[in-house]
């Protein structure tokens, strides 16, 4: 068995493609519409599904937007330098909401941004040979 994707329920699907591509730095792995049902689903990632892990985005047409669960804590990214990845991500737009340092009673150096919708997504960082 393994992780096959997370999937999160978006209110505008181009705005949140834009934010996991050009942000993000992922690419659009398949989109396809279900009219029968009035969605769409986007599956967005940095390598093939056959690979690893990646980020269903689900636009429900007549759901414009959603409240967000108290249940879900947040995407986790492996970065290679968490302070070089903030300063990218401000770069292209997007918005660090806890800049790049030590965890809390902890030494690894994580940071956290948010997606359009307010979903959280921790960075944290893994140093080549650590």
């Amino acid at each position: 068995m393994r992780i096959l994707h997370t999937m999160i329920r978006v209110g505008d699907l181009d705005r949140s493609i834009a934010f996991y591509t050009e942000i993000l730095g992922m690419r659009v792995l398949r989109r396809t519409d279900y009219p029968e049902g009035r969605f769409t689903l986007a599956f967005v990632g940095y390598g093939e599904e056959s690979d690893g892990a990646v980020i269903e985005l689900t636009l429900n047409w007549d759901t414009p937007s959603y409240d967000l669960g108290n249940g879900f804590g947040h995407i986790a990214l492996e970065v290679p330098d968490a302070y070089a990845a903030c300063a990218e991500i401000k770069k292209r737009g997007g918005r660090v909401t806890r800049e790049a340092g030590p965890m809390k009673h902890g030494t690894t150096v994580i940071a956290f941004v948010e997606d359009p919708d307010g979903y959280k997504i921790e960075l944290i960082e893994r140093r080549p040979g650590a």
